[in-house]
């Protein structure tokens, strides 16, 4: 895998930490991850999202992982997901402001990938999204755009116990979502990696 790059990027002003994990090969275009809850240590260098990383680099993904407002060396202070929303979105338009992009999040930041899912949905760019942990119902992650589901992977824990799958399938069923259960996974799949990225690369790679 190609070395990984540090960025400063600059958002209204405000500096934004983040680091592209570049694809080995000509890339498929941008993948953006967004990373835990930043009140109880969520940062891009989490290993659900370095675990991600490295599928969609190994797809052919350029990827892009960045620390929210209040993170690290981010500047700004945290804002429900509101700010954090539109930091990605920005975050994209600044390093990729053509092109394919894919979307992914873990936990929180699952929620804040549902939202700018729903933002960049009808410009036709977002051609795979990856959920993991979906922090529903803690933040009520919008419904995905319905001829987005053939693009999309929701990954849970059976015994998440942070986010109760019980929630999860609540937010899926209305949808008819389908949700990828890991048998015995926890939160943050300790010991579960390696099946994780497995599940991601299946998915990419379809």
């Amino acid at each position: 895998m190609a070395a990984s790059q540090a960025l400063n990027l600059q958002l209204d002003g405000r500096q934004v930490e983040a680091v592209l994990d570049p694809a080995d090969a000509n890339a498929k275009g941008l993948a953006v991850i967004a990373h835990p809850h930043p009140l109880y240590g969520g940062t891009m260098d989490n290993k659900v999202v370095q675990t991600l990383s490295r599928a969609f680099v190994q797809s052919g993904w350029n990827c892009l992982r960045f620390n929210f407002r209040g993170v690290g060396q981010s500047e700004g202070v945290h804002d429900e997901g509101v700010g954090e929303t539109q930091d990605l979105l920005n975050v994209i338009q600044q390093v990729a402001p053509a092109g394919p992009l894919a979307l992914a999040g873990f936990s929180f930041g699952a929620f804040v990938a549902c939202q700018a899912l729903h933002a960049l949905w009808p410009s036709g760019r977002v051609q795979k999204t990856i959920l993991v942990g979906t922090a529903v119902p803690k933040f009520p992650a919008p419904a995905l755009p319905v001829d987005a589901h053939d693009q999309a992977l929701v990954i849970h824990g059976e015994l998440d116990d942070t986010v109760a799958l019980a929630g999860v399938m609540d937010w899926a069923r209305p949808q008819l979502l389908p949700v990828t259960v890991v048998p015995t996974g926890g939160h943050f799949f300790h010991g579960q990696l390696t099946l994780l990225k497995s599940l991601a690369l299946r998915h990419l790679r379809a």
